[in-house]
Parts: C-alpha cells; structure tokens; sequence
C-alpha cells in the first residue's frame, strides 16, 4: 500500500527538481491544484490515473520510486526498472479468458473493449489499449 505522507513528499521533490509551484504542476499533469494539494498534506491517496498522469509528464520519475521510494530520482539510464512477473492462473490461461471476452464482445456490436489493466501482487502491473 502507498503511503500517503511519503508519497507527497515525493511529489514535493519533482515539483523541486522542476522549479513547479504546486498549481504549474497540476496544470501540467491535468488535474485540479485541489487535487494536489490533498495529496501533498497527506489527505488523499493518489489514483492510478493521477500516477500515470505523472509518469506520462515527467520522464525522470520512475513509476516504482514514486510509489514506494524504491530506486533513484531522477531516474537514469542506470536505474533499474522493475519488470512485471508473469504469473500462472491456477484454472485458466490470460489468452483464453480473453478469447472468451472477445467471443462474448463479438456477440454484442455496442460492446467495444477499450483497455485491459493486469495487476500483479508485487503491485505492479500492466496495461493494454485497443
């Protein structure tokens, strides 16, 4: 689980790093500067919308540094990045439970799979846009 606390001061050394006020940084990422001001006293919790919108800005965060501290900021070409395992399912393969989802899509024209996000243990994860 991420810690709010930290992760706000994390947020805090991007916005250093940058020379961002709190309101340059929401205006650059998208979000409200309500949003950010909640994260940084510590009140919210970052969504994984509000994480990717970070990452997507800001190349020298690495995703698992500012979520759980681990690793370097600003990230380099050195830095390690955290590679999803692979995970068996204990009764059916990925592929196949998406064959069956696309089968059911196909059979209902107004049904169009947008995204498919994987979450792994280790809180990491994938995603996949169509």
């Amino acid at each position: 689980m991420v810690n709010s606390v930290d992760f706000g001061n994390r947020i805090k050394k991007i916005m250093d790093f940058h020379e961002l006020t709190a309101s340059t940084f929401a205006e650059k990422i998208g979000v409200q500067r309500s949003s950010i001001s909640h994260i940084l006293s510590g009140r919210n919790k970052p969504s994984l919308d509000f994480v990717l919108k970070v990452t997507d800005n800001f190349n020298t965060v690495d995703i698992y540094w500012l979520l759980y501290g681990k690793g370097s900021f600003p990230k380099n070409k050195t830095t390690p990045t955290i590679q999803p395992q692979k995970k068996e399912l204990a009764s059916t393969s990925l592929p196949s439970m998406l064959e069956k989802q696309l089968i059911e899509v196909e059979n209902d024209p107004q049904k169009k799979i947008q995204r498919i996000v994987v979450f792994y243990a280790d809180g990491t994860f994938e995603e996949y846009k169509n």
